[in-house]
């Protein structure tokens, strides 16, 4: 599963915060504002940094996205389960 922080950043961008504000307000260093640029997971501690500077949940900032492989599955499954009988 991976993990979407464009939420994080229409925030960062609404409030008019840059990255190196962020990194202040949350404490976070470069290495942290890099991974949530590249969509890679960060630790909890940092969300919640994050939020705390921000004021916000988790759920505002981030979404995890389903990993291609489990989609295709789940749309392979539900299309042979769509099949109709002639009975």
């Amino acid at each position: 599963m991976g993990v979407s922080y464009k939420k994080l950043q229409h925030i960062l961008i609404e409030r008019d915060i840059s990255n190196s504000q962020l990194m202040r307000l949350a404490n976070i260093s470069a290495n942290i504002i890099s991974k949530i640029k590249n969509g890679q997971y960060i630790a909890l501690d940092k969300v919640e940094s994050i939020c705390t500077a921000l004021d916000c949940t988790p759920n505002d900032i981030l979404v995890f996205l389903p990993d291609e492989k489990e989609s295709n599955d789940e749309a392979a499954t539900s299309s042979s389960n769509t099949g109709t009988s002639e009975d």
